[in-house]
């Protein structure tokens, strides 16, 4: 029999991955991610916790995960139907 779950809310760490930000977002990540370019546009391949090779792609948004050095990229739809930003 199916039961009802609800997910815990969390804080998480992303940046949304545009063409005017491409260099600063190339400088900060560390660990598993790494430059890349598919049909001249730069996109950025990282390595998932799960240890699959995924594309972050311009309008993409690569989210840190807890464990230091791993990202996960969301579509930029998909993450404004998940998350909100914090008030500073």
């Amino acid at each position: 029999m199916f039961k009802k779950y609800t997910s815990l809310p969390k804080t998480i760490e992303a940046v949304q991955f545009t063409n005017e930000n491409k260099d600063m977002v190339l400088n900060s990540l560390t660990g598993t991610a790494f430059p890349d370019f598919e049909n001249d546009v730069p996109v950025i391949k990282v390595t998932t916790i799960h240890g699959d090779t995924a594309i972050v792609r311009f309008g993409d948004w690569i989210v840190k995960e807890p464990k230091l050095g791993f990202y996960y990229p969301v579509k930029d739809e998909v993450f404004k139907r998940g998350y909100i930003q914090e008030r500073a």
